[in-house]
């Protein structure tokens, strides 16, 4: 059962923020929703796309910051972003870090205790919201895309790569994009899913794209800032490129001079990646 909290006009659709009863995280969990007119009309169906966020964000960062919903509106694709982690596990100390535990929930499946009984986001976005969104709201669950920032980033590719027959197109801002390389992966990794390295591996972008079922024949758009400070330590794009590029997978890894990691850079290149999404579901 949603719960709308609230409801928005925008660009002739509208912005919508729920909340539901998770059966995969065990807690209320929220999601916002944008809607473009075209899905507003009677037995409508439309694509959708997932937007993961990054780092601290909730539902709300994407669409407050992104400037994405006029883009969605006119080539008709709903929008959903969740929310980056659960909220009132009440696991000890699980606000203490910025990088991990509360606003840090990575898109993986924890396996280590406290974690493991609520932090289940890889099951709830590729499933439980998934499923609920095509079943309650009038999306298309067939024409499905996904993308996403910094650890939102890394969701998206990483889901995208795994589930090839849910996500048909996929793009990314800044993404971490070899998490078992950088200092915020090995942090959320060893924490949520233990020290066996080899199990990181079936987060890792950059791991999977060698190993996919199925090759992205549209091509996958990254955007990268260069003045980003957290390029260098965190994000590895030319490992991903690297690994792109012996696997056959097209790819369009675009590096923009003077552009840093926030929304200022995101809501520049949206325009971008709503319409490269929208080639792909629209066909």
């Amino acid at each position: 059962m949603l719960e709308l909290l609230s409801s928005h006009a925008c660009h002739g659709g509208e912005q919508r923020f729920y909340r539901h009863e998770s059966q995969t995280i065990g807690l209320p969990m929220r999601f916002s929703v944008y809607l473009p007119p075209q899905a507003l009309q009677p037995d409508a169906k439309v694509p959708a796309l997932f937007y993961l966020a990054g780092l601290t964000c909730t539902e709300e960062t994407f669409a407050i910051k992104a400037g994405a919903q006029r883009f969605a509106a006119q080539h008709g694709v709903a929008l959903v972003a969740p929310d980056t982690s659960p909220r009132g596990a009440g696991v000890p100390n699980e606000s203490a870090s910025w990088d991990f535990g509360v606003g840090a929930g990575f898109y993986v499946d924890a396996t280590q205790e406290p974690w493991a009984r609520h932090y289940r986001m890889y099951s709830y976005v590729r499933d439980e919201l998934r499923e609920t969104v095509s079943n309650e709201l009038p999306v298309d669950g067939s024409r499905l895309g996904i993308f996403g920032h910094s650890m939102g980033g890394h969701g998206a590719l990483m889901l995208a790569l795994r589930n090839p027959d849910i996500y048909r197109s996929v793009s990314a801002f800044a993404p971490i994009a070899a998490p078992t390389r950088c200092p915020w992966g090995e942090k959320a990794f060893s924490g949520y899913l233990g020290e066996d390295r080899e199990t990181w591996k079936e987060y890792d972008a950059s791991e999977l794209v060698g190993r996919a079922s199925r090759k992205f024949a549209e091509g996958i758009l990254v955007d990268q800032g260069l003045a980003d400070q957290f390029l260098a330590e965190q994000l590895y794009p030319d490992v991903f490129e690297a690994a792109c590029r012996e696997a056959g997978q097209p790819l369009t890894l675009r590096r923009h001079a003077g552009y840093d990691h926030g929304y200022y850079f995101i809501s520049t290149f949206i325009e971008d990646h709503i319409a490269h999404h929208a080639k792909v579901l629209l066909g």
